[in-house]
């Protein structure tokens, strides 16, 4: 049976040629799928740097308001008066001093305002004429519950019209100038000084 074949022989130059176009044109689909498998388009991978860089974050601003321990009251939220039981005393009175605290805040908290970290301090223009610190003896720590805007009094004690001296507690007192002469009480307790003073006259 005869078969159909290849013709046997050298071949025209023209066929070397065809065939040298073939070949290289499939090495260069290779190299084009090989390109693209290694370089894929749609933008360049991120870097280990630019992963795992930190979002950047903004510090809170700090505040004036000063930090207390739970509980205990923001010295801005207490409200210190200075008191007196009369505006106008004759030359046999003796005015009554004492202080109120109000906690003008929302909640209620402690406040330290025994008789330790207490000053009553009488002036008389620029003159500081008497502070109950001057010759205090036997000062008491006291801490006191303040409800939201109600007002805790002291008790009242006399001022005895003379003068105060802390170097001279043992001597004998001088007696202020009286005949309707101004004076005006200031009181701090804990370090919260009361807004206003409390003027008064004695006669």
């Amino acid at each position: 049976m005869s078969t159909f074949r290849n013709p046997v022989g050298p071949q025209s130059s023209s066929t070397y040629w065809r065939r040298r176009l073939v070949v290289g044109l499939g090495l260069v689909a290779v190299i084009v799928v090989i390109i693209l498998i290694a370089f894929p388009r749609g933008g360049a991978t991120p870097t280990a740097d630019e992963t795992d860089a930190p979002a950047s974050t903004s510090s809170p601003a700090a505040t004036d308001e000063a930090v207390v321990p739970d509980g205990e009251c923001n010295p801005s939220v207490v409200e210190v008066t200075a008191i007196t039981d009369a505006g106008d005393y004759s030359a046999e009175q003796q005015p009554l001093l004492s202080l109120s605290i109000t906690n003008i805040g929302a909640t209620a908290c402690t406040f330290s305002a025994g008789s330790d970290v207490q000053e009553y301090v009488i002036t008389s223009g620029e003159e500081r004429i008497w502070s109950s610190k001057d010759c205090q003896t036997d000062p008491v720590p006291a801490a006191t519950q303040l409800e939201p805007g109600v007002a805790v009094t002291t008790t009242p004690f006399a001022w005895d019209r003379t003068r105060s001296d802390p170097a001279a507690c043992d001597a004998q007192r001088t007696p202020v100038t009286a005949g309707g002469a101004s004076y005006h009480l200031g009181v701090t307790v804990n370090g919260v000084a009361s807004t206003d003073t409390k003027q008064f006259l004695l006669n």
